[in-house]
C-alpha cells in the first residue's frame, strides 16, 4: 500500500489545529479552569500544530525533498541523490487535491520535472521535459526529433558508473543539444529502442529519462497532463549510496541542469 505523506500531513495539521481551536473557544472564558492542567491531547495539539503547519506550507508551496531510487536519469541524477523540488515554478497548487490556484509559469523544454505518474497518480516520477504542448516529437535511431528537426548529439566517450549505477559502465555518454537546453545522456547502442512519433496534446508534456535505454517514460505510456505536475528539480542536497562508500561529498549542493 502506498503511503500518502501529503494527505497524512494535511490531516494531522487540520486535526491538531481543530482540537486546539475548539478547546480555546469553549474553555477560555471559564474562570474555574485558570491554573488547571490542560488535557494531554490539547497540550500535544497546541505543541505540534505550529510545527506541522510550517512543514505543510513549506512542503506544499515552496520546496519539497525527493530521493532518486533508480538509474533512469543517469548521468544527470544518480541513484541515492536527494534532491529539492521547487513547488511554485509552475504555479501554486493546493496540497492533496493538487489544484492550481496561482499561475506562476509553464514547464520549459529541458526542465527536469517531478510529476505524478499518469497510470498510478500516487507515485512520483522524475524525467526531463522533451516536448511541449503542440510539438510533434519522434524518437528514431537513438535520436529525438522535435517538429521534424533531429536533435544533435555530440559523443563524449564511454561512461563509467559508480556504486549502484556501476551496471551502466560502458554505456555511451552523449551531449544532447535541445533548442533551449544542453545536457548529457546515456545510450546503449546494442539495446533496441522503442520508436515512433506523436503530437503532444494541449496541456500535456512529453517526458524522457536521460538514461535513454533504461527509462520508463512517455515513449511507453504517453504524455503527462498539466494537473499531474509536482514541481521543478533544482538542487542535489545530498547523495547517499551504500555501494559507493556512503556520502558522495562532491554532489552536495550541486545545481541540477
Amino acid at each position: 500500500m502506498h503511503f500518502d505523506f501529503s494527505a497524512a500531513l494535511t490531516l494531522a495539521t487540520v486535526l491538531t489545529g481543530f482540537i486546539a481551536a475548539i478547546y480555546w473557544l469553549t474553555q477560555r472564558s471559564k474562570e474555574e479552569l485558570v491554573g488547571r492542567k490542560e488535557p494531554i491531547l490539547v497540550e500535544y495539539s497546541k505543541s505540534f500544530f505550529p510545527v506541522l503547519l510550517f512543514v505543510l506550507v513549506l512542503r506544499s508551496f515552496i520546496v519539497e525533498p525527493f530521493r532518486i531510487p533508480s538509474s533512469s536519469m543517469m548521468p544527470t541524477l544518480l541513484i541515492g541523490d536527494f534532491i529539492l523540488v521547487n513547488k511554485f515554478s509552475y504555479g501554486v497548487r493546493l496540497p492533496v487535491v493538487n489544484t492550481k490556484i496561482i499561475d506562476m509559469g509553464k514547464p520549459e523544454r529541458g526542465d527536469i520535472m517531478v510529476f505524478r505518474y499518469p497510470k498510478t497518480p500516487s507515485l512520483d516520477y522524475i524525467k526531463r521535459v522533451i516536448a511541449l504542448p503542440g510539438d510533434t516529437v519522434g524518437y528514431f535511431d537513438k535520436h529525438v526529433y522535435i517538429n521534424g528537426q533531429r536533435i544533435t548529439q555530440k559523443p563524449i566517450g564511454v561512461y563509467q558508473g559508480v556504486g549502484q549505477g556501476e551496471n551502466m559502465s560502458n554505456a555511451l555518454l552523449q551531449h544532447e543539444l535541445l533548442p533551449s537546453q544542453e545536457h548529457d545522456i546515456l545510450i546503449m547502442q546494442e539495446r533496441p529502442s522503442i520508436e515512433g512519433e506523436m503530437t503532444v496534446p494541449k496541456g500535456h508534456y512529453f517526458m524522457m529519462g536521460d538514461n535513454r535505454d533504461n527509462s520508463n517514460d512517455s515513449r511507453y505510456w504517453g504524455t503527462v497532463p498539466e494537473e499531474n505536475i509536482v514541481g521543478k528539480a533544482f538542487m542535489i542536497w545530498m547523495n547517499w549510496d551504500s555501494s559507493n562508500s556512503g556520502i558522495d561529498w562532491n554532489r552536495l549542493g550541486s545545481t541540477i541542469y
